[in-house]
């Protein structure tokens, strides 16, 4: 089922995310989240990682909304790379055991999750 994002909390989206898909488009495609296989986001902590499970890059993420409409963004931090991501869809299973993520980037990029 599909959440409203509107009235998303905001702990919905911490935890254990893998990268199911992602299109590049127009970011640069050695940067951390472009090559992170697994995003793991705990209260204010980002860890990007890569296949073999070491840290891509460690940052931090909060959860913005915008004033008008109330959709949220996520915001990342890494060490080289600041960008902000549109929630536009997050999916749960009925007993919430299993969730899908997707995110657009402003630079176009777009990514696909699934919680692990």
């Amino acid at each position: 089922m599909d959440i409203n994002l509107q009235q998303l909390p905001d702990e919905y989206l911490a935890g254990a995310w893998r990268v199911a898909s992602r299109v590049l488009n127009q970011n640069s495609p050695a940067s951390p989240l472009a090559l992170a296989v697994r995003l793991v986001l705990s209260p204010g902590k980002l860890v990007a990682q890569a296949a073999d499970e070491q840290a891509l890059a460690q940052g931090s993420w909060a959860v913005q909304r915008d004033e008008l409409l109330k959709r949220p963004y996520l915001r990342f931090e890494l060490p080289q790379e600041q960008v902000n991501a549109l929630v536009t869809r997050l999916r749960r299973s009925p007993n919430g055991e299993q969730s899908q993520l997707s995110l657009y980037f402003a630079s176009g990029m777009e990514m696909q999750l699934e919680r692990v």
